[in-house]
This record gives C-alpha cells, structure tokens and sequence, in this order.
C-alpha cells in the first residue's frame, strides 16, 4: 500500500481523470477566439452555455466532460481509501468526497442550463426577477452552489492532507497558495453577486467567476500532477 493510501495501478487512472477534468473546466477560454457576444468581465461563465447562446451546446457538452471525469477520478480515489482502514486519514476522505461531489454537480450543470443571459440581457433578468423563467434557473443556482462547495472542500482538505500526512509534495508546496487565492476570489464572486442581486450592477461578476474557475482547473492540474509523481516514488 501506497503512504498516500492509492496504489499505482490506482494512482495513474485518478490522475489522469483529474489531469483531463482540469483541462475541460478551462474550456471557456475559448471565448478569447470565439465570437460569443457576452463581456467576460461582467457575465456569468455558466452564461455562455445558455440555451439561447449559439455556442451553447458546445460550452453544456465541455462542462459535461469535466463533471463526468472529475467525478470518475474522485471516486474512483474516494473508493480505494475506503476500502483500506489503514487509508481512511479524516482530511483524505473529505478532500475526494469534495472532488466526487464537485465532479457530479458541474455534470449536472450542463443538463440544467440557463434559458437566457441575465447579467447581458435586461429582459431576461426582469423575467428571473419575477419568477418567469424556467425552474432550471433555479436548479442551476442550487448545483453550481453545490459545484463551487465540492471544488473548495476538496482544494481546502486535500491540501491539509497533503502537508498534515507528508502526501502530494507539490500539492503540500503549492496548495496552500491556490487554497487563499480561490477564497479571495470566491469572496469576489459572492459580492458581486449580492450586487448584482440588488440591482447594484455587475461589479465584474465575470472577471471574479472566471479567476474562481480558472483557479479551481489549476488546482485540478497541481492534484493530477501530484498524484501521477508519488505513484512513481
């Protein structure tokens, strides 16, 4: 057994799960050369997946991918530290728990889109305010919640195991970084959300979402990196 508690044969498929998971989540950067008519610096990225955006399926089917595979990586992790007791570390368990349940909500994501862009479109965000757009709108909010949740338990968990069980070198290096900067970031996000809510304007809801994702895909690549090194060592 391993001291980080996966073994090779284990090791190498979770991080190449997570290493492709990673890759897929920064598929919205392809707004840089693609013509999708939203501002990155006031839009949601889950906006540009809409339903009335003409590059919406491609966007709903990329998020779909990294869902599945992060979700595929996590458990598969999740799994192989349950099934020995000697692997069963608190901060191990909770840090793929978050990964799995990040992995399951950002799939859910993609089959539950937005029917319109609220922060681009003032029809639709008066139609959000009174309640007449569909339900997904709602179910979007719960699972994107629910998506950011996993990504922070698993960045925050998984780094304290990293340092606290001496797993993951670069992980323990690097992690605690990311970990700060992702929490300034979401604290961003948030905000400008609550603004946003009230009427305040966007105060670039966008910019602070996508440096929240980007830093989460960053991390994802770091945990693939990690994991794939000490299978080695």
């Amino acid at each position: 057994m391993s001291p980080h508690g996966l073994s090779p044969r284990t090791a190498w498929p979770v991080a190449l799960l997570i290493g492709l998971a990673g890759t897929a989540y920064t598929a919205w950067v392809l707004e840089v050369v693609l013509s999708t008519g939203l501002n990155p610096i006031e839009t949601y990225v889950s906006e540009l997946a809409a339903q009335d955006q003409p590059l919406g399926g491609l966007f709903r089917a990329t998020d779909f991918t990294a869902g599945m595979l992060a979700f595929a990586g996590g458990l598969l992790a999740l799994i192989r530290l349950l099934k020995y007791a000697e692997s069963r570390r608190l901060w191990a368990v909770v840090g793929w728990a978050g990964v799995t349940l990040f992995g399951a909500a950002t799939a859910a994501d993609a089959w539950l889109p937005l029917s319109c862009t609220p922060t681009a479109d003032p029809e639709c965000a008066a139609r959000e305010t009174a309640g007449l757009v569909p339900a997904t709108h709602q179910a979007h909010a719960v699972s994107s919640t629910l998506a950011m949740t996993g990504a922070l338990v698993g960045l925050v968990a998984l780094t304290v195991a990293a340092r606290r069980y001496g797993w993951f070198a670069p992980l323990a290096r690097y992690g605690p970084v990311l970990v700060a900067l992702e929490l300034l970031a979401t604290a961003w996000t948030l905000s400008a959300i609550a603004m946003f809510t009230a009427g305040r304007g966007t105060w670039a809801l966008g910019a602070g979402q996508r440096l929240q994702v980007l830093l989460v895909a960053i991390w994802l690549g770091l945990l693939a990196y990690s994991v794939h090194k000490e299978r080695r060592t």
